[in-house]
């Protein structure tokens, strides 16, 4: 009887375990082509130039937007967004520097201070209460803060908002209907 329990419970391990193998399989395939967001301009965790520093609020940078590219977007894309977002701004509520959208699913890549409009795509009011990009621009002395640059990827030609709807209920939508979203976090200190 123990033998028995012994052969069955070798054959329950060898399954588990090729069972195992090819989940881990099928898990490092998919990784290797997951939605990917990088940039010539930025670099995950890394300073921002001033190239990218707002120009106005005491800030006197070049005010562009950098040069962002896209890779493997789940399949069914129809369009993107782009967001860019301080989370360590101190309002409370963090504060929103780029909201675009209806941007067409040939398009993936953006150059460094792209006019969304000329590539088919749309921009919403952003918290400088402006559309378009607005750059960094952190407090003096209030440390490093983080800009996280997303692209999402969304299974709808158009998204159903407008230039004034704000940003909190575009970031809502877009969070509720992404097929998929890459993000990359760049960092600035004034």
């Amino acid at each position: 009887m123990s033998a028995l329990t012994t052969s069955t419970l070798k054959k329950r391990v060898s399954k588990t375990l090729a069972s195992s193998v090819v989940a881990l399989s099928l898990l490092v395939a998919q990784s290797a082509n997951a939605f990917e967001l990088t940039s010539h301009d930025i670099q995950e965790g890394h300073p921002m130039a001033k190239t990218f520093e707002y120009n106005s609020w005491g800030c006197d940078g070049g005010n562009q937007s950098p040069q962002l590219m896209w890779k493997d977007a789940p399949k069914g894309t129809k369009s993107f967004a782009i967001t860019a977002y301080d989370p360590d701004a101190p309002t409370g509520s963090g504060f929103w520097h780029w909201v675009a959208y209806d941007i067409p699913a040939d398009v993936t890549a953006l150059p460094r201070g792209v006019d969304i409009n000329k590539i088919g795509g749309k921009t919403a009011r952003i918290d400088y209460g402006t559309t378009g990009f607005g750059g960094v621009c952190p407090p003096e002395g209030d440390g490093m803060h983080r800009y996280q640059f997303t692209v999402w990827a969304l299974p709808t030609a158009t998204l159903n908002v407008g230039p004034n709807t704000t940003p909190a209920v575009i970031g809502f939508t877009l969070n509720n209907m992404a097929l998929g979203k890459a993000k990359l976090t760049a960092t600035f200190t004034r």
